[in-house]
């Protein structure tokens, strides 16, 4: 039996975060683990920038801080982080391991050729390096979370789902 107690949904505010982020509520919800949101922002002392980092912070924190909903704080004990890093993944990788994750989650953009080599994957080197099991979701593709507003706290099992010739997933009969 997998035991999960506190599970970690990394986002950069992309669709793909915010896939991850259902995932990561829908497990929290089934574990009844505590659900943490991390947003790694560039360290402003390596990199320059345009705007005032004070503002860009407080523009984060608000944007994290509307995607939890009371009932997260409340049922899964919800708690946002932000965190400053030139390196990502590694900002990432350190929560867990300080935090003691049992499972990361966390969006994938799924490039390939010339942008993957150009842009790095934030993803791979978190699966490559992190402390534990790490879920990656591409969005919109195979989703198993039912979506919140219609059916809320409800989770299809993957012993439910098959794989149909097309590569869609559809509910096993």
């Amino acid at each position: 039996m997998i035991t999960l107690k506190n599970i970690l949904v990394a986002t950069d505010f992309g669709d793909a975060s915010e896939a991850a982020l259902s995932y990561g509520r829908a497990l929290a919800r089934s574990f009844g683990a505590d659900l943490h949101v991390l947003h790694v922002m560039d360290n402003f002392f390596l990199r320059a920038v345009t705007s005032d980092p004070a503002t860009l912070e407080a523009a984060a924190r608000r944007r994290l801080g509307d995607r939890l909903t009371a009932d997260d704080h409340i049922a899964l004990h919800a708690r946002a982080v932000i965190d400053r890093s030139g390196e990502p993944a590694d900002a990432i990788v350190c929560y867990a391991k300080a935090e003691a994750i049992d499972l990361i989650v966390m969006g994938t953009h799924g490039r390939t050729g010339a942008a993957h080599v150009l842009m790095g994957s934030v993803a791979e080197r978190v699966v490559r390096i992190a402390p534990c099991p790490v879920l990656t979701v591409r969005h919109p593709e195979r989703e198993f979370v039912v979506a919140e507003a219609t059916q809320p706290d409800v989770a299809v099992e993957a012993s439910q789902v098959r794989a149909t010739r097309c590569g869609r997933w559809a509910p096993a009969t």
